[in-house]
């Protein structure tokens, strides 16, 4: 009778794509997924995580990394995470978001002072407590493994927008959170959830005017190339978390599981040091391309932003506080 259970979980676990329970010395790959391209800081992170992983275990266990969408958008890697078919994913915390509640605290507009201010929370309790929390939600079945940088996001479009004003008639393409989508709305523009996968092509035909990211991918997405104009809104700065999925997870070794969160850790210091490089690159090269940063009027925007922030975080008003009294 356990031989046919053993057989049974074998066979479903093969099904979904997950490390099935083997003998200790079975290899066994580990399929991790980021919408963005080799090379990227996200991205080499975990490639040298897995070459880390590869050499601690004599090649026992290793990560196959599954960069630029090849896997879908981040909703569909949450899926998959979810029911074990991809065992890592990278994404962001607005993509999370609806699925565990507290971390939408990180999604509120202006909640950060600056990327030294969002450091400081998501490496101190602060930032351990929502991982905890994560790991715990009963929606989530994601194991979170750390944190990971993505800047300060500005909206980019083919004109400059300087004041909540001159976002009218504005389809900017905003990540699928319903914070998002009023913090647009809020700013002046028409907010537009929309998959990142789909937003080329949405930029190109016109049915969205313009987004909002950081600057590298702003530039390795190629969107300069339509919007030639980077408006200094700074009214995200959105963290981002990488996720071992919990089927997965409890399929593991405890000795695997510690080795795992080791270098995790690893990654994620490594990954800050290469984000940092890549913002500064990333800014020189938009600028030799023709690429008009604009500056704005950031105060009419925090104030225009006021009522999302007191709507979504009220029921969290004591977390924000001890964020704003972070130093």
């Amino acid at each position: 009778m356990k031989r046919r259970n053993l057989i049974l979980a074998a066979a479903a676990a093969a099904a979904l794509g997950m490390p099935t329970l083997a003998p200790a010395q079975q290899k066994m790959v580990l399929k991790a997924s980021d919408v963005h391209a080799l090379g990227y800081p996200t991205v080499e992170a975990m490639v040298r995580m897995g070459k880390k992983l590869e050499a601690q275990t004599n090649g026992r266990l290793s990560i196959q990394m599954f960069p630029a969408m090849q896997l879908g958008g981040e909703k569909e890697m949450i899926e998959q995470a979810q029911v074990g078919a991809v065992q890592i994913a990278r994404i962001s915390v607005g993509a999370l978001g609806p699925v565990v509640d507290e971390v939408n605290v990180f999604n509120l507009p202006f909640v950060f002072r600056d990327e030294a201010h969002m450091r400081k929370v998501i490496d101190g309790p602060i930032g351990q407590e929502l991982l905890n929390k994560a790991a715990t939600d009963p929606k989530s079945s994601l194991i979170p493994l750390g944190w990971m940088d993505a800047g300060t996001r500005n909206v980019y479009a083919k004109k400059a927008l300087k004041t909540p004003g001159d976002f009218k008639g504005q389809k900017i393409r905003m990540m699928g959170n319903p914070i998002f989508i009023e913090t647009m709305n809020a700013m002046g523009g028409n907010g537009v959830a929309m998959g990142f996968n789909e937003l080329y092509s949405a930029l190109q035909t016109g049915v969205v005017d313009g987004a909002e990211n950081n600057p590298p991918t702003y530039l390795t997405q190629n969107h300069y190339q339509i919007d030639k104009f980077y408006n200094l809104t700074g009214h995200l700065i959105i963290p981002e978390i990488f996720v071992f999925s919990k089927r997965s997870w409890e399929a593991m070794s405890k000795d695997d599981q510690a080795l795992i969160r080791k270098l995790s850790r690893e990654a994620q210091t490594e990954q800050r040091q290469l984000w940092d490089t890549m913002v500064t690159e990333s800014t020189a090269k938009l600028k030799a391309a023709g690429v008009q940063f604009v500056e704005v009027d950031k105060k009419a925007f925090y104030d225009a932003t006021k009522p999302i922030r007191e709507k979504y975080g009220a029921k969290h008003a004591a977390l924000i506080k001890r964020i704003e009294d972070t130093k």
